[in-house]
């Protein structure tokens, strides 16, 4: 397969890995475990299996190692973290030239959901933690739950939701057709930490999402 055949989904660049964050990714890494700090960078690409060629463009150039290479049905999503933020952007910047793709090919954040629910019932509660990722959502918290598209941003939201204020990531799942985040905390917390996601949504460029006016969720 030819590089010119890969369709760049999404890029991220975590610059300093919240506790939390850094905590509920590695929870669910088959690689290398990032820890908080660190800074790291997500790749979404179209066929997925075109991450084993960046995957390794990036490892066999600069000094990081890999947390995740995921291949679903239709994209492939890689991660690569290290304590230095220069090698991880490096990185991203030999992936990106291996696909020969730019940042700007991706696509542009197409939110889905963004619901706040406000003193969740106890019983609610309890269904979620059956499924969390993350911490736990007591009955009487305040829940906020994303959805967007494509899944790789929903990253940078959780990330910089945890620099904003103080909630619990209750779920976090970042490859697939959308990225779904859960957060909890106060009333306040909670709004603090959407204005956090929605500025970083906002600040993310790249092509025109069908998503984001209601068209297929993948393209």
């Amino acid at each position: 397969m030819s590089s010119s055949q890969v369709q760049l989904r999404g890029f991220v660049v975590i610059d300093h890995m919240q506790p939390q964050f850094a905590a509920t990714i590695a929870a669910s890494s088959d690689g290398y475990f990032p820890v908080a700090g660190e800074s790291a960078c997500w790749v979404e690409v179209c066929p997925g299996i075109a991450v084993n060629r960046l995957l390794d463009a990036a490892l066999k150039s600069c000094d990081v190692v890999p947390g995740a290479m995921i291949m679903e049905r239709s994209y492939g999503t890689l991660e690569v973290h290290g304590e230095d933020q220069g090698q991880v952007r490096e990185a991203g910047v030999r992936i990106l030239r291996a696909a020969e793709q730019t940042e700007d090919d991706g696509l542009k954040p197409a939110i889905l959901t963004s619901e706040i629910i406000r003193q969740i019932d106890s019983h609610h509660a309890m269904l979620i933690n059956k499924s969390r990722t993350g911490m736990l959502v007591l009955g009487g918290d305040t829940l906020y739950t994303l959805e967007v598209n494509p899944a790789v941003c929903v990253l940078v939201a959780a990330n910089e939701a945890e620099k904003a204020a103080p909630v619990r990531i209750i779920g976090l799942d970042n490859n697939g057709a959308v990225g779904r985040l859960r957060l909890a905390g106060t009333d306040a917390a909670i709004e603090e930490a959407v204005k956090a996601v929605l500025k970083s949504l906002k600040g993310c460029t790249g092509r025109e999402n069908p998503a984001g006016q209601g068209g297929a969720p993948c393209s």
